[in-house]
């Protein structure tokens, strides 16, 4: 491993040294997609070319299937004793630790996110759920059911076969890991398809799978774009399972492609638009300190980002002055390779388009805008918005109801909880929320009236592999994390038999 650069002109040397492979991964080997085509990659920080990433369409969805039907059907991987993947999956994520910085120099290529946070939270993060799931390995149990003593009624948990995991540009490491870790230890063969904006550091993960023992065809990676990759992946009529994590919107699709298809088994992780309720009792600084980096890390582009805050009308101005002044002394904002930097470039040009259309929508609604609301940095060409936050937010705005996914947060007041427990709840998603207090009566009762799959008390976006992730309503279905994530990739089976 090189010396870790110090400075933002060292790491972007570093950077620019830096040639990604952008083929697919197929079959144990990086090919060019069949058709020959590839696009460029921008960088979302200064609008530079980062690399070229192979074109894949049908054709090569197809090639990869074949490859992991082939390796599932012979049993090179599903039927490896537990302590022989478990042994090969610790070493994949050895592998991932020992290539931090390398991986951390393609995350941030990929997403322009600041790399200090790809060096110490995305990287290590996709190691440790490997990790996890290696270790679980040897110890997953069949079970019998309880039935009389001439009846033995064995309950199998099997591999479906082919699984097709379909990942977002926010957190491509992060994500990707939710999903091979388990599908991998339940025996599958996994396609991987990574976002077109962010194909880079999940390629990376190939060879390093192949390195660790992986057999070929047990994980394949093919870029391209969604119309043109992820759909028929989707549709294939070999796959066994979509595992999919993105917007409301095209998981509605995966849906159909699903019914259109082979009825294939589909997992959701949609859209949010999670509230944090503070109460007036709650110890605002804490709150205004988790709320700003709820909003702002990442530049907002998380799914469960806390882009709503309910707050009770006696505290929300000396909320709002608090998480404005966290913002502008914690999270200081600057060039994707700058050590210092806290906040840094948008995904794309296009996103950052996205982001100021709902600026301009939140003002023309008639909520006051109260801190940001304008791009920067453009001199470096990237794409930049700054810390934003709207007052005066009703419930029915659509910067209240619509996942704007960027560094916009919305102030709702209230005054009562049942008010505000309407407000948290009164969006089509139910991913993420919050509740600040110090009576623990109140925070019981408001954290089970909310509904949404993970509900903080008195912090936000805590997060462990050992805990599930998901979503209520349109925020999807299915878990990753935690050992639940393992079953939606098995099917279950029931063995008879009888003694006479």
């Amino acid at each position: 491993m090189l010396d870790r650069p110090t400075t933002k002109e060292a790491w972007i040397a570093r950077a620019r040294a830096t040639v990604p492979e952008g083929r697919a991964f197929i079959n144990g080997q990086y090919v060019a997609a069949r058709s020959g085509k590839a696009f460029a990659k921008i960088s979302s920080m200064d609008g530079s070319v980062a690399g070229q990433v192979a074109d894949c369409d049908a054709a090569d969805i197809d090639e990869a299937v074949k490859a992991a039907r082939a390796a599932f059907e012979d049993g090179r991987w599903r039927d490896l004793p537990a302590t022989e993947k478990k042994r090969i999956m610790l070493r994949f994520a050895a592998l991932i630790e020992a290539h931090n910085d390398e991986i951390a120099v393609l995350e941030t290529l990929d997403v322009g996110k600041v790399i200090g946070n790809s060096l110490s939270i995305d990287v290590p993060s996709c190691h440790k759920c490997i990790q996890y799931y290696a270790e679980l390995a040897d110890k997953m149990y069949d079970e019998i059911a309880p039935m009389s003593p001439k009846d033995l009624v064995l309950v199998r948990k099997e591999p479906l076969g082919v699984v097709g995991a379909i990942v977002p540009w926010n957190y491509p490491l992060i994500i990707a890991a939710w999903k091979i870790g388990p599908a991998l230890v339940a025996g599958n063969s996994v396609i991987l398809k990574p976002a077109e904006q962010s194909p880079f550091a999940s390629l990376y993960l190939g060879k390093l799978a192949k390195e660790a023992g992986i057999p070929d065809g047990v994980l394949n990676i093919v870029p391209g774009f969604g119309e043109k990759t992820g759909k028929p992946l989707a549709l294939h009529m070999d796959v066994d399972m979509i595992a999919f994590t993105g917007s409301t919107e095209v998981g509605k699709l995966m849906m159909r492609y699903a019914s259109e298809s082979n009825i294939k088994r589909v997992a959701l992780e949609l859209g949010g638009k999670s509230a944090q309720i503070v109460m007036a009792d709650a110890d605002l600084d804490k709150a205004a300190e988790a709320i700003a980096w709820s909003i702002y890390y990442n530049q907002g582009q998380t799914c469960h980002a806390g882009s709503r805050v309910v707050a009770h009308r006696s505290i929300k101005d000396r909320l709002i002055e608090k998480v404005a002044a966290v913002a502008k002394a914690q999270i200081p904002q600057g060039h994707s390779f700058d050590p210092h930097a806290q906040m840094a470039a948008m995904v794309e040009k296009k996103q950052m388009e996205r982001v100021l259309d709902y600026i301009a929508i939140g003002e023309k609604e008639g909520a006051t805008l109260a801190l940001g609301g304008k791009r920067v940095l453009e001199e470096t060409g990237g794409f930049y918005i700054e810390p934003t936050i709207f007052d005066n937010v009703k419930p029915d705005m659509r910067i209240a109801q619509e996942e704007i996914f960027g560094p916009v947060l919305a102030v709702i007041p209230f005054d009562t909880e049942e008010e505000a427990v309407g407000i948290a709840n009164g969006t089509i998603f139910g991913l993420g929320g919050s509740v600040w207090t110090k009576d623990m009566n109140v925070a019981h009762r408001v954290s089970s009236a909310i509904r949404a799959g993970t509900v903080f008390v008195n912090c936000y976006d805590k997060s462990s592999p050992v805990t599930p992730f998901g979503g209520f309503k349109q925020s999807g279905f299915g878990r990753d994390r935690s050992p639940h994530a393992v079953d939606k990739y098995m099917d279950f089976k029931t063995i008879w038999t009888v003694y006479e």
